[in-house]
Formats: structure tokens, sequence, C-alpha cells
């Protein structure tokens, strides 16, 4: 959004701005001639320079032309370049990247160079990146862990492919048939729901195959994650269930998945499970902006489904008396641009950085997730509840793309939920009901009584004080373009929370 790139800008003080095209460019000539404001607060933004990879905008002018006046000066400042570069060291400053800003405004998160060589130096140990090989990019290079595996793919000599964009991941996928890819849960929720989408619409026989491959495929990769050889009696049948279900779903991504990576918010455990069974297996793993951006990581031969693995190279994790996670490590961070008092809050005098998330470890040294400290629910009747838990379990259900768990400092708790609109239109296809836009399904009653059967599944496994007695179902999908999204897909929130404060107001009615 317009106000967001006009924040930032005006936050870091960038004086020189690089965009993708003039859609870009006529968003900061907006906000430069009005400013804005963000939590309260007014900004404005100067400017001196604009350039554009693509197109033109009487704003700015083509970065071709920049490159042809470099170009034309590089032997003469070539000397200064390298006197430049000679004089960096671990600890100079790098880069200020900008958190996604879920829950209030984004913070300039100052990375070193130091900190960008450790995490390089640790994701080398794990051993999954071969040279030559390639890796899949659709990440935003504006998150830190789009640009973390942008480096990783220059320290280590891998081909780096990008997507055109998130629309055409899946043809872009199939078309450069990478080796591993980094991506959000998200990504893979799409995945999940589509195989099994695809698996309910097949005849009886094949939904047995199918259930029964993937339970072997699950046996098999619980030997692989533990470090042990599955018998040969098991290996035998993984190979016929790879010819006869999976590798038609490897296909899907190129049919040459070593691994994928997954981070930035937490996979449900089921969904982990089932890319494992298949042959396509995830490793999670944990970290922020500022911890450059990984903590730890689950590791190929010593994986455990549900945490988030164990520290890396020269990272050490401790966890709180009030069960936050704490981190040190030459890859942490040092630090939130011009937010002294906000540094100080999370980077106590023993250089601990305090996560803000909620965790526990187990006695094998695996990390797990349990919820965002500042996210935690606490109802009026004095119970905590973590409501991303319950989110990921509404969303692994069938016709369910997003849901935001409410309920801090009020009677029980309610949820928003949006519609996985191709889902749902099959859904209804195969109940006779008449095709109609999203707004149209998410108000139909069939529609509605099919998402109370799946919260009312949710609720059978919560407490009773975390359970959801409402939910709204919304007229259409979040997204990046609409604001109620961060560019690496996480939910907002606070925008959603005060979008739809009216929605939320009528489940607490009378």
């Amino acid at each position: 959004l317009p106000v967001e790139c006009g924040f930032i800008l005006s936050d870091s003080g960038a004086r020189v701005v690089f965009v993708d095209d003039a859609g870009q460019a006529e968003k900061i000539a907006a906000v430069q001639a009005s400013g804005g404001v963000v939590d309260g607060r007014r900004f404005e933004v100067e400017v001196d320079r604009l350039f554009l990879f693509d197109g033109e905008h009487e704003a700015g002018e083509p970065l071709a032309r920049l490159i042809e006046r470099g170009r034309a000066v590089l032997a003469r400042h070539r000397p200064e370049i390298e006197r430049r570069t000679a004089a960096l060291s671990r600890d100079d400053l790098a880069t200020i990247v900008y958190t996604s800003g879920t829950t209030g405004v984004p913070k300039g998160v100052m990375q070193t160079h130091g900190n960008h060589l450790a995490t390089l130096e640790a994701v080398e140990r794990i051993g999954i990146v071969r040279r030559g090989e390639i890796d899949f990019a659709f990440l935003p290079l504006a998150h830190s862990f789009g640009r973390m595996m942008e480096y990783v793919g220059l320290h280590l000599g891998t081909i780096t492919a990008y997507a055109e964009k998130i629309d055409t991941l899946a043809d872009d996928m199939a078309m450069v048939r990478p080796h591993f890819l980094p991506s959000v849960p998200r990504i893979f929720e799409k995945v999940y729901a589509g195989v099994y989408r695809a698996r309910g619409s097949s005849s009886v026989v094949a939904r047995w195959l199918f259930d029964r491959a993937v339970e072997i495929g699950g046996r098999r990769a619980d030997y692989v994650n533990r470090g042990e050889t599955p018998p040969r009696s098991l290996r035998l049948l993984d190979a016929l269930a790879h010819r006869l279900v999976f590798r038609k779903i490897q296909a899907r991504v190129g049919g040459r998945i070593r691994y994928f990576i997954s981070g930035g918010a937490p996979l449900a455990p089921e969904i982990n499970r089932f890319f494992h069974a298949v042959g396509m297996p995830i490793l999670e793993g944990y970290g922020l902006t500022e911890t450059t951006p990984i903590l730890t990581s689950n590791m190929p031969g010593r994986t455990k489904i549900g945490s988030v693995g164990v520290p890396l190279h020269q990272v050490t994790i401790r966890i709180a008396e009030d069960g936050e996670i704490l981190a040190k490590g030459p890859n942490v961070a040092v630090g939130y641009y011009h937010r002294p008092e906000e540094t100080a809050a999370a980077w106590d005098p023993d250089g601990w950085f305090h996560t803000g998330d909620i965790g526990e470890i187990d006695e094998d040294g695996f990390l797990r997730i349990t919820d965002r400290k500042k996210e935690l629910i606490k109802t009026a009747g004095g119970k905590y509840v973590a409501p991303q838990k319950i989110e990921n379990m509404l969303k692994s259900r069938p016709l369910i793309s997003q849901a935001v768990v409410i309920g801090d400092r009020l009677k029980y708790c309610v949820a928003l939920i949006t519609l996985d609109e191709e889902a749902a239109a099959a859904w209804a296809k195969e109940q006779g009901i008449p095709a109609g836009d999203a707004a149209a399904l998410a108000a139909d009653g069939r529609i509605l009584a099919q998402i109370q059967r799946h919260v009312d599944a949710v609720n059978a496994e919560l407490a009773s004080y975390e359970s959801i007695k409402y939910f709204r179902v919304l007229p259409r999908d979040f997204s990046i373009e609409t604001g109620e999204l961060t560019p690496s897909l996480k939910v907002k929130r606070k925008v959603v929370a005060e979008r739809y404060a009216d929605t939320i107001a009528s489940m607490y009615e009378p």
C-alpha cells in the first residue's frame, strides 16, 4: 500500500528508490506529494531519485539509463569502489529490513554483514543445498526470508529461478523443475487443499489407494526423520506407492523437489506429515527478521514434525520463566533503526534477544512454538487462549482459506472465516448449488452449515474456554492488495480487526 511504502521511506530516510514499474512509481509519487499518517503519526517523504526496472513514469527514469551512465564512469571510480569494499567488516551495517507489521507499525531491523554471513555459514552446515541445483524464488525480496534464500544461492552456487507472480506458481514450478523451494505455510496449505479436493472427487478405489499410499509413506518418513533406514519391505511398498500415487503429486511441482523449506509462520503438523509421506519433505524452521532471519531448523535425518527443529550453528536458545523464547548468536541483528527504547525492550543487558514468541524445548533439543506472546488472548474469564493453534486447525479443514480468532478481554472466542473459493465452488457444484461468486457462496446456508460442522469438529478438540462460540464467513478472501495480508502472506490482525469491527461486534450482541 502507498502509505506503507511512504512510512518506510520516511523512517529510513531513503533518498534513492528503485521500483518495479510505473504502478509502483505512481505510489511513490503520490505519497511524496501528500505524505501520510501511520498509527496516528504524520510523516513526509523526501526522495531525490527514482528508477524503474521496467516501463516509464514522469517521476523517474529507466534503470537501463543509469546502468549506461555507470558503465561510462566505472573505470574512473573502480579504485574507490575497491577501497570501500576492502574497508567493510562483519560489524558494518549491511541493510535495514522492515518487519511485516502484522500487529502495528513496521520497525527497521539493522542487519550487519556479519549477521548475514553467520546465517549463510549455518545454512551451509545443514547440507541441503547443492551447487548447480535450482532453487525457486517467489517470496518478496523485501522479506528477510526471501532475501536470505537469494544470498544462499549466491553463497553456495545454486541457480535461482524466479516466479513470474503468485498466480502462476504452479506453472512456473512445473517448467523450471526446482530441487528445493523455500516457502511460507500458505502455499503448502493451498497445495494440500488441492490434493485432497482431487481425492474427494475420485472413486472409492482411488481414495483407498491414495490413503494406503500416504499411510505407507508416513511410516517410511518416520524412519528417515529419525536418521534410520526403513525395513526393506517398507521401502518396496513405498516405491510402489510412489509409482502409483506420489509421482503424480510430485509432478505438480516439477518432479525433482528434494526439500521444501518452511518459515515465517507456523505450519500445521498434518500438512507437514503429508508432504513427508509423499516424498517431498518440508524442513520447518523458525526465526524472525531480527535474527536474519533463522534460529532453528529441522534437518535431514533429524526432524520432528510439529517442532521447528534445533538451534543452528553458534545459536543459543533458552526459555524465560514466562515461556518466552530468548536467543543469542552472531546472526542476531543489532537493534531497531532510530528506535532506542524499543531496542532496549527487545535486547536485554545480557545480550539476549526477546523474540515475543512462547515455546518449549523438549528432551532432544527440539523447539516447539506455542504462540505469540503479544497475540495470546485473555478472555474475560481470565483464561489464556493461543489463537494461532485454533486458526491452523480451522485452516486445515476443507472450504476454509483463512481464520482469525477474536476474544481478548471478551467473554468468549469467535472467528472470522474466509472461503477457499476454488474448493467452495467445487463443493457447491457437487451439492447441486447454483454457481455464484464468492460473496454469494459465503452467504449460502448450505455452505454455512458445512462450515459449522468443521467448526464443531475443531471445537471437539479444544477446551470449552477456547472453543469458537460464533463465526462469520466474510464475502471475500484476504489479500495483499486489499491490505489484510503482508507480502509474505501473513494476516494483519490489527487491520482485520478494525476493518470488520462491526461484524465482530455482531457476535457479541445479546
